[in-house]
């Protein structure tokens, strides 16, 4: 009975493996092997160079990095709806079809000539288009449209902290910010106190887009801090591929917290219903921040801090931990009276075991429960007659002592002592 159960728990777990496999090489395969080939997206534009129009080509298939996150499994228990997402980018254009009725702009940031801040607000949360099987992780949360650059892209320290101030007063409950700086200043570690303050969570990619350079290169720059992805209290984000690694002569950095995809994803332009394809850690904190608006329209009781450790805590194992909005979304806290202050993005929030191991260990557990229930069938069965039969009895409490008395079990005379018999 028992050599039979674990032949089926074998197959269960060859199955679940094959299966696993399969969803991501076909989620890879179908963006490295289609014959729609996507437009690239710039964070940046030349002097002289024309504003994005939008792009003609769309992409039909499920991209790789919606197989890799579960978005899937995870709608049914989350929308985003109730929170608001502020992008601190190069603006997001109101006109943008997947994004429609849903974005609100701070000033002039409903254009945008660069069109990158509008790719990430559709990583966020662009809605499902007929005929696309594209869409944002949090399709019912709202974006609060942010310039933290001047038009064409180009970036100041002072721009970005007054872009996170800006969302926060505009009633964003999750920041993203694309830019990673240098250096550090006092404006952007006010801005992002008063984030803190507020209970705004502020996510920020952790190294800049990878230079033109990578993959190309076999050597990264050194590593070092970047701000405000390394400012106390903000979750920074670093950009994986497909496998999982970081590209080849990408920024590096010793300080990231959590790792999302951002190597040849697909998103959406500021026209047209078209789509780009583009890289960077910019991108894969626009997923960690939709993940983020998924987790506090379910947990509307968490702190911004204690999403972030959510989002780390339910992450799958890996050097950086990498985002899992379904564990993060169906995780059960526990202990949540004792959650770490606001300040503190990195403190995990204590969760079960089996939502800190990954979709695989999960799917472990209902079959180390049926192998747990046939052991104890079998010791019911087998065990327990046997030892009636040799006279065995529990052990009794002596009535009146305080501790318990064990009596030792009766055995007949010529039994022995032995259960083999």
């Amino acid at each position: 009975m028992t050599t039979t159960h674990g032949k089926a728990v074998a197959a269960g777990l060859a199955l679940l493996l094959t299966g696993a496999a399969s969803a991501i090489g076909a989620g890879s395969a179908s963006a490295a092997g289609s014959t729609v080939q996507l437009p690239v997206l710039s964070s940046q534009l030349d002097a002289d160079a024309d504003c994005a129009t939008g792009s003609d080509r769309r992409a039909t298939d499920v991209p790789w990095e919606q197989v890799s996150l579960q978005l899937s499994r995870t709608w049914p228990f989350a929308s985003g709806t109730g929170v608001t997402v502020g992008v601190v980018d190069t603006g997001v254009s109101s006109s943008a079809p997947a994004l429609k009725g849903r974005v609100t702009a701070v000033g002039d940031a409903g254009t945008d000539c660069v069109g990158h801040g509008t790719f990430v607000a559709g990583l966020v949360g662009a809605a499902v288009e007929d005929g696309v099987r594209f869409a944002g992780v949090a399709q019912q949360a709202r974006i609060l449209a942010v310039r933290g650059s001047d038009a064409r892209g180009k970036v100041t320290a002072g721009q970005v902290a007054d872009g996170i101030r800006a969302a926060v007063d505009g009633g964003a409950k999750v920041v993203t910010v694309s830019a990673a700086l240098a250096g550090d200043t006092a404006a952007l570690r006010s801005a992002v106190a008063l984030a803190a303050k507020k209970d705004v969570l502020v996510i920020a990619a952790a190294v800049p887009d990878a230079p033109s350079t990578a993959g190309s290169s076999t050597e990264s720059p050194p590593a070092r801090d970047y701000f405000p992805a390394a400012d106390e209290g903000v979750l920074s984000v670093l950009d994986v591929d497909v496998s999982g690694k970081r590209p080849t002569g990408a920024y590096t950095t010793s300080s990231a917290a959590i790792a999302a995809p951002g190597d040849g994803v697909v998103g959406i332009g500021p026209k047209k219903a078209g789509h780009y394809i583009g890289s960077g850690a910019s991108l894969a904190a626009g997923f960690v921040a939709g993940a983020a608006a998924l987790v506090r329209s379910v947990h509307p009781d968490l702190t911004a801090a204690q999403t972030a450790a959510l989002l780390r805590s339910s992450a799958y194992p890996a050097d950086v931990p990498r985002l899992d909005p379904y564990a993060a979304v169906t995780s059960v806290l526990t202990g949540a009276a004792a959650a770490p202050s606001r300040g503190d993005a990195g403190t995990p929030v204590h969760l079960p075991a089996d939502k800190a191991a990954g979709p695989l260990r999960r799917a472990l557990w209902p079959a180390s429960a049926g192998l747990a229930v046939i052991v104890a069938v079998v010791w019911l069965g087998l065990i327990l007659p046997r030892g009636r039969r040799l006279g065995w009895k529990p052990s009794v409490r002596t009535e009146g002592a305080e501790n318990a008395v064990a009596v030792e079990p009766a055995v007949p005379a010529g039994a022995g002592t032995s259960l083999e018999g």
